[in-house]
């Protein structure tokens, strides 16, 4: 039996999650190279960090920029490009553009990958995202590069590019050792951040219906467009001004200072990008409430961050208002919900829940820290968020070996990780045998 035939017969979730998980032991080998480090790294800590690359999590042990020489720097880069529009989609471009068709295994995978309405075009949608992508950076990485030429910055061009790549991404690696604090009052860089973490975030879903939309190819936007958009825009809204109005550390502001700096961090937990403008460590225990459920809910399906999704949170949505007002059927804005999309959500936050739960017990029982800021971590790593309350660091090498598995289970997607990991099924033969004796 060929190599091709082997791999049509495993889960497409298995060969997922396998190829990730390649990329990172890939990525660990190339960082462990001695021309890739500027001090030594334990070898923990260069795991950690390609596994945040390829999440796209940005949570980060050590000081990326100071501990990594630009090769190392390049090989995080390209870690980030490959995690955040997923593997499987580079190679299905290239086989796209040279045979203008991709095998029924490869548009599977692809399929299994990206969570598309049914009637998606999946070998359009492929090539729609990489160009996508790549204009989005490209136009990113000049603004940006204009912003740190003005600022002084050092290798102006290379840090554009790469916090340009890590913005739309929504990884949140940054090459300064205080992420974006020093621009906090700089309204032109907030709002380049903000522009590519919400394009990367909102999905390459929104982007390829928006642009059929305006080109007249089709004539409405699809509910799951809406669903998205609609989400996004109200935790951007609500978000920003409880920030406003709450958060006691940032009181002290000029106002339009202070609405920037919560509109910012509203956007950076919602996105998961995972940049950060003030301390996250010093926010009052209200707003780190807030920023659980932006992080959880806040990406969207098929886009470049982690985490639940926005859809999910509507259909949780609408399953509650729909048995509270006892309907036979769920419904969102007046649209039924089929049983596969409904199961799929609430098995998605049930298992997200599981999974939280045991990583918190085990993270409690090694870690000193308080409760809220090992929480506030675990969330940031199954969200492959990136923001910490300053755990990170300090975190013991079994500490950093759970927080590795939530990045990587939040990039493959919980409910995808969960799959992959799931024993075969039963047969028929076996549940026939269902004689307990007591």
């Amino acid at each position: 039996m060929s190599s091709l035939r082997v791999l049509e017969t495993i889960n497409p979730a298995k060969i997922l999650l396998l190829g990730y998980a390649s990329y990172v032991v890939l990525g660990w080998i190339f960082l462990s190279f001695p021309i890739s480090q500027n001090v030594p790294i334990s070898n923990i800590d260069n795991l950690f960090t390609a596994t945040s690359a390829v999440s796209t999590t940005g949570l980060a042990t050590i000081d990326p920029g100071l501990s990594y020489s630009f090769f190392g720097e390049l090989v995080i880069l390209l870690l980030i490009q490959v995690g955040g529009i997923g593997y499987m989609t580079f190679g299905s471009f290239v086989i796209l553009s040279t045979r203008h068709k991709m095998s029924s295994f490869r548009t599977r995978l692809t399929k299994s990958a990206f969570a598309l309405p049914s009637d998606f075009e999946i070998g359009r949608f492929i090539k729609m995202v990489v160009i996508f992508t790549l204009v989005c950076e490209a136009i990113g990485a000049l603004g940006l590069y204009l912003i740190f030429l003005s600022h002084g910055v050092n290798d102006a061009i290379w840090s554009a590019i790469f916090h340009s790549v890590s913005a739309f991404c929504t990884a949140g690696f940054s090459l300064n050792s205080n992420s974006l604090m020093e621009f906090s009052d700089n309204p032109m860089l907030n709002f380049v951040i903000a522009a590519l973490a919400y394009t990367g975030a909102i999905g390459f879903i929104v982007a390829t219906d928006v642009w059929q939309r305006l080109t007249g190819k089709q004539q409405f936007l699809h509910f799951t467009t809406k669903i998205i958009l609609e989400v996004t825009i109200w935790f951007a809204l609500v978000g920003t001004i409880l920030f406003f109005i709450i958060e006691p550390s940032i009181q002290l502001m000029p106002p339009w200072q202070r609405l920037m700096a919560s509109f910012f961090q509203v956007m950076t937990a919602s996105t998961t990008v995972g940049f950060n403008t003030i301390d996250i460590g010093g926010l009052s225990a209200s707003i780190i409430m807030l920023m659980y459920v932006f992080m959880i809910f806040g990406a969207s399906p098929s886009g470049t961050g982690g985490g639940l999704k926005s859809t999910t949170l509507a259909a949780l949505l609408g399953l509650i208002k729909s048995t509270l007002k006892r309907r036979e059927t769920i419904r969102v804005h007046k649209r039924e919900l089929s049983s596969e999309r409904l199961q799929i959500a609430t098995a998605s936050f049930a298992f997200y829940m599981v999974v939280l739960t045991g990583a918190m017990i085990l993270l409690l029982a090694l870690e000193s820290a308080t409760f809220e800021m090992i929480l506030f971590e675990a969330i940031s790593a199954l969200g492959t968020v990136g923001l910490s309350m300053g755990l990170t660091g300090d975190l013991t090498v079994l500490g950093k070996l759970i927080i590795i598995l939530l990045m990587l289970m939040g990039r493959v997607g919980i409910l995808t990780f969960g799959i992959a990991m799931a024993m075969h099924d039963e047969s028929r033969e076996e549940e026939d045998d269902d004689d307990l004796v007591v």
